[in-house]
């Protein structure tokens, strides 16, 4: 999808959790898209290439089985959407932003979860010695904690990527059947479409872009948790694959758990809480479980999850993410549950094409 190069002007956002202060400056994406060996910055596989485009994402952070260490980011940006064979080279920055030729290489593809079965976007890719952060610094945000942190409707979050640099959000909708259409090729190729499940959506146009698939999604305080995996979004949305399901999946395919608990990770925990009450969320999820399979069954709609009623904050709302204009005959409740209508475009995977020749696509 098209992507402005424009960036925005750098701002600060402060965030209060209990007694402790998140200062998050704002960087705009220029500044991830040069070499370093800091995570949240440019990369991808090196063979994500067609005869008229290149094609990278972003090296989202460093997880560790305890004695190895991989970059964590998507399957479609380290794993070429399946596609990589074990040790293909991974580089940093990617490929787009070095003229489509190869940079410096600073690890080799290890696995990725299948898409379309695994119901996660990710893949690892193993560390070559002294050539990305030992400590698994991501820009901006700093070494995050190794505690895992559960989504819940309204906590604060922000993220370091590629594109659109450092920005923050709110988790607007937990549980998230999404449909997200992908390309077998970079830039070209038959498109298809994989569905997800209980998936984490930040509604936001500024959030995230192309470019950015791959980033961690931490908690906006100074524990900096880990949250999700961004993977896919649309002009209005941002999505992610729960971290935890991520670090279980990715485990599994290599015989081995990982972890965040790298040199210098903390062990903070957040202290943000859910805006809605677990009874809140019960009803939602009943909601969502009785009537998303038949809402998903029009095309029209991309995803159905759970998130806050604005007109009756603190009650749960069932999210409906429809195409523009196609809201209007959608029931305005489910078994009691409010309906919130988000219209937006098709959500596709966030990876960037660039022409061989240099223009954006």
């Amino acid at each position: 999808m098209p992507v402005s190069r424009r960036m925005r002007v750098g701002v600060a956002a402060f965030v209060v959790v209990g007694l402790a202060v998140a200062v998050v400056v704002a960087d705009p994406g220029p500044a991830h898209q040069v070499p370093t060996q800091l995570f949240g910055s440019s990369g991808g596989n090196v063979n994500d290439m067609s005869k008229r485009f290149c094609c990278s994402g972003t090296l989202g952070a460093l997880v560790t089985d305890g004695g190895n260490q991989y970059i964590l980011s998507n399957n479609h940006v380290l794993g070429r959407a399946g596609q990589a064979g074990s040790g293909e080279d991974v580089s940093q920055p990617g490929l787009i932003d070095n003229g489509c030729r190869v940079a410096t290489v600073v690890a080799d593809f290890t696995a990725a979860a299948a898409l379309g079965s695994s119901n996660v976007d990710a893949a690892i890719a193993a560390v070559r010695p002294g050539l990305m952060s030992g400590a698994g610094e991501i820009l901006d945000l700093g070494v995050p904690s190794s505690v895992v942190e559960a989504p819940e409707v309204g906590m604060g979050v922000t993220k370091s990527g590629r594109t659109t640099g450092t920005t923050q959000g709110v988790i607007s909708s937990i549980n998230t059947d999404v449909n997200v259409q992908y390309q077998s090729g970079c830039g070209q190729g038959k498109k298809f479409v994989v569905g997800y499940t209980d998936q984490v959506v930040v509604t936001s146009s500024s959030f995230s872009a192309g470019g950015d698939s791959g980033s961690l999604i931490v908690t906006n305080d100074t524990a900096h948790n880990p949250v999700a995996l961004l993977y896919a979004g649309s002009s209005t949305t941002t999505i992610g694959n729960p971290i935890g399901e991520v670090l279980t999946k990715l485990g599994a395919r290599i015989g081995s758990t990982l972890s965040f608990n790298v040199s210098g990770a903390s062990s903070l925990t957040s202290a943000q809480g859910s805006t809605l009450t677990s009874d809140e969320m019960t009803r939602g999820r009943r909601a969502k479980e009785a009537h998303a399979a038949r809402l998903m069954a029009d095309p029209a709609v991309f995803g159905v999850g759970v998130g806050e009623d604005p007109n009756e904050p603190g009650r749960a709302a069932l999210v409906v993410y429809v195409a523009h204009g196609r809201g209007r005959g959608l029931a305005r409740r489910f078994d009691g549950v409010a309906t919130r209508i988000v219209e937006t475009d098709p959500i596709t995977a966030f990876g960037w094409n660039e022409r061989l020749g240099g223009s954006c696509k």
